[in-house]
């Protein structure tokens, strides 16, 4: 009878050396690593005049965004975050080693949170609410993570990947039918609306990578093409959704700070 395979069994060297072997992974690494450089700078330089509370709390959660991914991209690069997984019986690859890129989960537990946090300071929504929909986006991440790294059943990597779904509705709805009208009662629905189709139509291509990449169907062998799907999305995603974000409310404080959130989080906290 074989062991049973063991997860992470590589060394962080070894890791380090295939990605560096592998031009167009290491590539899909390094430019994120550029860009979030570049746009954390960009950022902090876009937000030099910011004043008012709420528009300094909308541009403080965006700036996070740019310094995760450049910690997060960072670990990848390095072989900190970077596995290798042999897959279970009835998958395409079964008993291949795949490399396994988890660190990109931990990324996004941190990052997106960020980005709705923006959104939701964005359109004043109900406090209440934002945590909620935040909590539901890191359940999404956490139980993406279980799919991408189980090896015990194919099953259960599609079970982790439904649940990993059905939270992500619970954003989209939100996102869709529950903020554009707190948006437009702050009189920030123009951005908004703009925000949110840019946010929902690349946040949905990240499982579609999932389900035809390497850590699902496998329909796309290769780690250096699916990395670099993912790595596109980010860009779009994070470094181009903070920076239309940051250019409107640096111009626009004035009705960033007459939506009220701030001082309905003050009332709340008083009446406690």
């Amino acid at each position: 009878m074989s062991p049973a395979p063991i997860l992470f069994q590589a060394t962080q060297s070894d890791a380090y050396q295939a990605i560096q072997d592998d031009i167009l992974l290491s590539s899909s690494l390094w430019v994120n690593i550029a860009l979030a450089g570049l746009a954390a700078l960009a950022f902090v330089y876009m937000g030099r005049n910011v004043e008012d509370s709420r528009a300094k709390l909308i541009w403080g959660a965006t700036l996070m965004i740019p310094l995760v991914s450049i910690s997060s991209y960072t670990g990848l690069v390095s072989g900190l975050t970077v596995g290798f997984i042999e897959m279970p019986a009835g998958h395409a690859l079964a008993g291949e080693e795949v490399m396994s890129q988890w660190g990109r989960y931990l990324t996004w537990a941190l990052s997106t949170p960020m980005i709705l946090l923006a959104l939701g300071l964005l359109a004043d929504v109900d406090l209440g609410d934002l945590f909620a929909v935040i909590a539901a986006d890191i359940g999404m991440c956490i139980t993406g993570l279980a799919a991408a790294l189980i090896t015990s059943s194919l099953a259960l990597r599609w079970v982790f990947y439904a649940i990993s779904c059905a939270f992500f509705v619970v954003v989209l709805y939100a996102i869709l039918v529950e903020w554009p009208a707190d948006a437009a009662e702050a009189g920030t629905d123009e951005i908004f609306g703009t925000l949110r189709m840019l946010t929902v139509v690349l946040w949905l291509g990240y499982p579609v990578v999932w389900a035809v990449g390497v850590e699902g169907l496998a329909l796309v062998q290769s780690v250096g093409v699916t990395s670099w799907a993912y790595s596109a999305l980010d860009i779009g995603a994070k470094y181009l959704f903070s920076f239309l974000l940051l250019r409107w409310v640096a111009a626009n404080q004035r009705v960033v700070s007459g939506t009220g959130v701030t001082s309905g989080a003050d009332a709340a906290l008083a009446d406690d």
